[in-house]
């Protein structure tokens, strides 16, 4: 298999946001299309913060990938945080999202970046075994901890 991923830009946007929809809804997140567009611009415009990769052919993409950046002190460099992947569900278990994911971490590596991270919740069984098999793994000594600012 070979999926084409390609860098999203603002041509790309009506695309993205839709994308994103379906898979906000999927997930039964109470994300409104305000803050789609408020998550997506700027990476789409060109932020150093983040970007968004389409997957498979631009005028239809089968979905997309995005990701956040930020230094790291541990790392000496910086790494990246998948936000969202989406492939649509008639395209998935296909090894679309293993490929897709494989070559982004590898143009992240070019350009520098040290290390790819996910989130994962603990109940997505599903979803762990996915980035498994991509290569992510457990770190059972850290734990994420947040405070919503």
């Amino acid at each position: 298999m070979s999926t084409a991923i390609t860098l999203a830009g603002t041509a790309d946007r009506d695309r993205v946001l839709g994308l994103m929809a379906q898979f906000h809804a999927e997930r039964g997140l109470a994300h409104d299309d305000v803050h789609r567009a408020r998550a997506a611009d700027p990476l789409l415009e060109g932020s150093p913060l983040g970007a968004v990769w389409l997957i498979g052919p631009g005028r239809a993409p089968l979905g997309y990938v995005l990701v956040g950046f930020g230094w790291s002190v541990t790392r000496a460099g910086m790494e990246g945080w998948v936000n969202e992947v989406y492939i649509r569900p008639s395209v998935r278990r296909r090894g679309i999202g293993t490929e897709v994911l494989h070559a982004v971490a590898v143009a992240l590596s070019q350009a520098g970046l040290t290390a790819l991270h996910v989130r994962v919740d603990h109940a997505d069984e599903a979803a762990q075994r996915f980035c498994a098999r991509v290569g992510f793994a457990a770190r059972p000594e850290m734990l994420v901890m947040t405070d919503t600012l």
